[in-house]
């Protein structure tokens, strides 16, 4: 479901409403008339949907958590905020970017629309950048060459999908100036290579049993999930185009089972 064209769809519907009533209909009424129910209610609701769209648009936008691919930093049924502007002022629904103000940077954590269903949101941590090589061999990082920083930090156990019980090793891992926690489980495969799937610029990758290498093209980036060994990434289905981008996740602003998580910012 595409939030963004139903809310612009009920903006131009209550906004034209509410024109066509200020500029025509008000004229013919007497002035202790009451305004017929199909002009008084898109007239209310006129000024909540404008205000809700603008800040969906160019400000703030929620999101819900649907799967684990973030854990340890992000958990099922998290409710976080996204900044919209950060990466730029776009151009609602079709998602042209206006106005250019930052790029993303290695570490931070991204929404984007799906390569491959751009009507789904994914939600992953930035690695590469236009122009990066990026590769995982042995369950190590390695971005343009140079091993990406790790150390261990204990052991992390937690249930997927309300029935497996999974349990892995927990590792700080420091991607430029960001520093963050990742889950890597030493009992699965570095790679699935029945799970790599036909991408654009795939020409730009190499694969084998235990690792990958990847060019990241220009206007392009590579992501991957935080809890590594169950996460449908870009190790997978590919780049993500600029043109994907939504914004940077910030912050934690609910999660029903959870509380103390209300409020945490999002490294």
């Amino acid at each position: 479901m595409n939030f963004a064209l139903i809310m612009l769809l009920l903006l131009v519907f209550t906004g034209g409403i509410w024109l066509l009533d200020h500029l025509l209909l008000r004229k013919g009424r007497a002035a202790e008339a009451r305004e017929p129910w199909w002009v008084e209610y898109p007239k209310s609701f006129f000024p909540v949907i404008l205000i809700v769209f603008l800040l969906r648009s160019f400000l703030v936008e929620p999101f819900k958590i649907p799967s684990g691919s973030m854990i340890p930093t992000l958990l099922v049924g998290d409710f976080i905020l996204v900044n919209k502007f950060t990466y730029g002022i776009r151009v609602p629904v079709i998602n042209t970017k206006m106005i250019e103000i930052n790029q993303p940077k290695r570490g931070e954590v991204m929404v984007f629309r799906f390569p491959e269903n751009p009507s789904v949101d994914y939600i992953k941590r930035v690695i590469g950048l236009p122009g990066d090589r990026i590769t995982y061999r042995g369950k190590r990082l390695f971005v343009n060459g140079t091993p990406v920083r790790i150390e261990p930090a204990g052991e992390f156990d937690y249930v997927e999908g309300g029935l497996s019980y999974v349990h892995t090793k927990r590792f700080v891992e420091v991607l430029d100036a960001h520093s963050h926690a990742i889950l890597v489980n030493p009992e699965v495969p570095s790679l699935h290579l029945a799970g790599v799937k036909p991408f654009p610029f795939r020409e730009n990758c190499a694969y084998n049993d235990d690792e990958f290498t990847c060019a990241v093209p220009p206007g392009h980036y590579f992501a991957m999930g935080d809890n590594r060994d169950s996460s449908s990434d870009s190790r997978y289905w590919g780049f993500v185009p600029d043109g994907n981008i939504v914004g940077k996740a910030f912050m934690i602003w609910w999660n029903f089972s959870e509380l103390k998580r209300i409020g945490q910012s999002i490294n």
